[in-house]
């Protein structure tokens, strides 16, 4: 294992380069982690904040949990903006219990994790082709498990709005890949509900939003449920869009239960 912040990383499929980028200690204070950009053989760059955990045991593994943020997170500044999930996980307390290292890509101004239309609820993945953005992000991760020693029996994904699309997308590009998923004010494709059978996934979202409506949710879980899935669903009745993606802080045990997920 090495905590080399620069790293080059080739295989057969992307080389990609691993670029430390510098941070005043007002951005440190807002976002813990280290900020890097990934360089794909293409030449095509996306920026992401990776955080590691403290005090890493040579003989260990750790987990990994990919953080997508919503639209409002989009940009180059690299600070894990929108994505609430990052500050939680990268909590001194949440690491006390559950050392992980924690990534968040950040999508393109103008660009999405999905090329769908989020006021659509579910889709059809095989109608929209993967997006270049999610490509990058799943490339990152990649990447991360060959730069560092991480439990690849315990890699996790989570995303909020336009992240909780990004979630069930990701989900549904690589099911065999996630050891648990939490998509959050999001929707995906029921069709893949026969390949997230045995997937511990726990989806919030609210009757309430009219951003993400909730059927992109309940289409989802009603086609796990009939296939005899542990899915778990929480569903506020009336909280706005921005209210239920702070599923993160308002959900309890959320963390506790992301962490004992495990690939068989």
């Amino acid at each position: 294992m090495t905590n080399n912040p620069i790293k080059k990383t080739v295989s057969l499929l992307f080389a990609a380069v691993f670029i430390s980028t510098g941070a005043s200690s007002a951005e440190k204070a807002k976002a813990a982690g280290e900020a890097r950009v990934f360089q794909t053989a293409g030449a095509a760059t996306m920026p992401y904040r990776l955080f590691v955990p403290a005090g890493l045991k040579d003989d260990q593994a750790y987990p990994i949990v990919l953080c997508f943020h919503g639209a409002k997170g989009r940009g180059t500044e690299n600070l894990a903006s929108g994505s609430l999930a990052y500050p939680v996980l990268t909590s001194a307390e949440m690491q006390k219990k559950h050392p992980a290292y924690v990534v968040a890509p950040q999508c393109p101004m103008g660009k999405k994790w999905v090329n769908h239309i989020w006021t659509e609820g579910a889709y059809d993945s095989e109608a929209v082709a993967i997006s270049d953005e999610m490509t990058t992000a799943l490339s990152i991760v990649d990447a991360l498990v060959k730069e560092f020693s991480i439990d690849t029996s315990r890699i996790y994904v989570t995303g909020r709005s336009m992240g909780g699309f990004a979630t069930w997308d990701a989900i549904a590009r690589r099911p065999d890949f996630f050891a648990a998923a939490v998509p959050i004010a999001g929707g995906g494709d029921p069709k893949r509900a026969v390949e997230w059978v045995n997937l511990p996934i726990w989806t919030v979202a609210s009757a309430g939003d009219r951003t993400c409506p909730v059927s992109g949710t309940r289409v989802v879980v009603e086609a796990l449920k009939k296939l005899d899935s542990k899915i778990k669903y929480t569903e506020d009745p009336e909280k706005s869009h921005g209210v239920i993606c702070n599923a993160w802080e308002d959900v309890e045990g959320l963390g506790d239960w992301l962490f004992s997920q495990r690939k068989p």
